[in-house]
């Protein structure tokens, strides 16, 4: 059974009490299982997400020649235990330059990038494309990098961008004519160097890193916050904590996605909640504190009715003190969500929330919003709008202001997704707290959370409890018809 094409959110009508599991981490997943293809021997992902951009890699891999398993989590709907048998950073030859081996990534902006370096340490031709909105998003860092690697990369439309064919073995030469083997041979001992710019993205820089070691490549990370990018992070904490000799690795639920539940909390909030009435001086640091407190059990009592189990505490995800943030103070939350370094897409749920806020909020430093499954900003200041709430875009310094509405100014609206699941995951935990929310395309969520509406309508403790109709015909659907395929 397919999800319909409009879909009707019906608000709660009291707080309830659920926790809720969440799928692995789309990040983590699609490093991991770069890692473990090249890792020696056969390595074991638990926790894995299973969803479109991880099916995306797990198709590409398998393309590419490599044995992969993928089995059932008990716990878990959304999650797989995929076995790779790495090759020690052999990756299995492509086509020729008249017949590359063709690599359909979708609108997988991991898959797209973290494959590219990859295939360089192959011999032969790949082509790598996908979706529309896949070609309109940026590769040129990227390129640029593995260009000055020595290899080869020619985009189609000569934009740098896909679709994009890459040309793995030495530079100048016809790479079909290379085995493996005599690539390696042919490879100087010295190391390669290149620059790459994340000012874009810095899945670019996660990208080369991962593929550093058997490429014998040493990589310089330039751009904004080029030292203290999130992701770039996650990707060497991963490299380091990896079983390359084979063995297993634990994959962690993925805080992006528990974001719409920790907000779904926060939404029907009640007076056991850290607030200002009851703490109108506390700081950050304070509130850090305190919870930190409560999670060592040392007797503070802080409430979270909803709650998402097995909470990531490894620091890899950025988006893991979502909760932190927004259980503080409205002052704290807005200074918070305004630094990029705070949060990544769970930014974009506080910017949904915003006008629940007593007093003007402001989101700076938006720019890369605009260059991922839809442009972002856009989406959001139009479809907030549509649901009565006032919002400003300064375009020019990649900021959003969102006004606090009255009560009763929100009201029913069609939300556009954008083919986005995320625009579409923010618009449905508004549509908890306000009448007549409607969501186009709501299967776009199979990009990395399929069950998502499943979650939102499950009885407490599990789920929320929430009905969802279908909003052209007014049934209610079953659990099985709000799975997205």
């Amino acid at each position: 059974m397919a999800l319909p094409d409009l879909i009707e959110i019906i608000p709660l009508d009291q707080p309830v009490r659920a926790e809720i599991t969440v799928p692995g981490s789309k990040s983590i997943t699609n490093r991991a299982l770069i890692l473990a293809a090249l890792a020696e021997g056969e390595v074991t992902l638990k926790g894995a997400l299973w969803s479109e951009d991880t099916e995306i890699m797990v198709e590409c891999l398998k393309e590419l020649g490599f044995v992969v398993h993928v089995r059932p989590d008990p716990d878990e709907t959304c999650n797989r235990t995929i076995t790779v048998v790495g090759q020690a950073g052999v990756v299995p030859a492509g086509g020729t330059e008249s017949e590359p081996l063709d690599l359909f990534v979708g609108n997988a902006g991991t898959a797209a990038r973290f494959l590219a370096p990859f295939l360089c340490l192959g011999s032969g031709v790949y082509r790598l494309h996908g979706v529309k909105r896949m070609h309109e998003r940026p590769q040129a860092a990227l390129f640029s990098a593995l260009r000055e690697l020595g290899y080869r990369v020619e985009s189609e439309h000569e934009n740098d961008k896909l679709p994009a064919r890459i040309f793995a073995g030495p530079a100048g030469q016809p790479p079909q004519s290379y085995t493996q083997f005599e690539r390696r041979k042919a490879t100087p001992a010295a190391p390669k160097k290149c620059r790459v710019s994340i000012e874009e993205s810095s899945q670019f820089a996660s990208a080369l890193l991962l593929s550093a070691k058997h490429g014998g490549w040493e990589i310089e990370i330039v751009g904004e916050n080029a030292d203290e990018s999130p992701y770039v992070a996650m990707t060497s904490k991963l490299i380091e904590a990896f079983p390359m000799k084979g063995g297993t690795f634990q994959i962690e639920p993925d805080a992006s996605s528990g974001s719409y539940f920790w907000g779904a909390s926060w939404l029907f909030q009640t007076g056991n909640y850290l607030d200002a009435a009851r703490y109108p001086t506390i700081s950050r640091e304070e509130f850090a504190q305190v919870i930190g407190a409560y999670e060592h059990n040392e007797g503070l009592r802080v409430e979270f009715p909803i709650a998402v189990k097995n909470w990531p505490q490894s620091t890899w995800q950025i988006d893991q003190d979502f909760p932190r943030i927004l259980n503080s103070l409205p002052k704290s939350f807005n200074q918070a969500v305004s630094r990029k370094s705070h949060l990544a897409d769970s930014i974009m749920t506080g910017i949904a929330l915003a006008p629940f806020l007593p007093r003007q909020s402001i989101f700076t430093n938006l720019g890369r919003l605009r260059v991922q499954e839809c442009e972002r900003v856009v989406a959001l200041r139009t479809e907030l709008t549509k649901c009565g709430a006032k919002v400003e875009e300064d375009e020019a310094n990649d900021t959003l202001m969102v006004y606090p509405a009255k009560p009763g100014e929100l009201h029913s609206a069609e939300i556009e997704t954008y083919n986005d699941h995320r625009i579409a995951m923010c618009f449905a935990i508004l549509g908890l707290k306000v009448p007549g929310i409607k969501i186009k395309n709501p299967a776009c969520v199979k990009k990395t959370f399929p069950n998502f509406f499943q979650k939102l309508a499950a009885q407490p403790p599990h789920g929320l409890g929430a009905t969802i109709l279908d909003a052209k015909s007014g049934k209610k659907l079953t659990h099985e018809e709000l799975f997205a395929d």
